[in-house]
């Protein structure tokens, strides 16, 4: 019970992500779809491309009572912003994840029987869908984005971007252990 009081004082209930399901009732079978567009609470995704705070998220849900709890189905959409991981420029994507958890009732079976972070829990009515679709989307994203496939990054020498250089871009290098002998000779020889 401790728990579920713990649980009710960290649920903001502002979020856009915290549902009420009142209305749904505890009659196994019953159920109610949500289709709606939320903005993102926080920054949901991996360092280098992420959702970003505020941006919409189309939900297409659908939230089913079973004896256990509560069954929340469907799929997430959003827009997501980044830099790609070779040379740095911005990218835009989107990422559609499929959503499937369960939301248990207080002292249902489920909810007796599974440890603290191993199932969601249905507190005052209500249901937060914030961390499993921040799990979700953590998994969707590339961890590495590419601005395209061939990205060729960014030249090692002077940091200037591949793909807008002049073509045959390099530079004269000297290996260190003979960079004395060149010194040594006249260049005109």
């Amino acid at each position: 019970m401790a728990h579920q009081v713990n649980a009710a004082a960290r649920r903001e209930p502002r979020s856009p992500l915290v549902i009420n399901i009142a209305r749904l009732g505890r009659r196994p079978g019953s159920m109610m779809t949500m289709h709606q567009s939320v903005p993102s609470p926080t920054r949901i995704g991996l360092d280098l491309i992420a959702i970003a705070p505020g941006a919409e998220l189309d939900l297409d849900l659908r939230l089913q009572s079973v004896s256990e709890g509560v069954l929340v189905t469907g799929s997430v959409s959003a827009p997501t912003a980044g830099e790609c991981a070779r040379c740095l420029t911005p990218v835009t994507d989107a990422v559609t994840i499929e959503l499937t958890e369960l939301f248990a009732y207080p002292a249902s079976a489920t909810d007796e029987t599974a440890d603290a972070d191993e199932v969601s829990r249905v507190v005052n009515d209500t249901i937060d869908l914030e961390q499993p679709i921040v799990d979700a989307v953590g998994l969707a994203l590339p961890f590495a984005p590419l601005c395209r496939p061939d990205c060729s990054g960014l030249c090692p020498d002077c940091g200037v971007a591949l793909a807008t250089a002049e073509p045959g871009h390099h530079h004269d290098k000297i290996d260190p252990r003979w960079a004395k002998l060149s010194s040594m000779f006249d260049e005109d020889a």
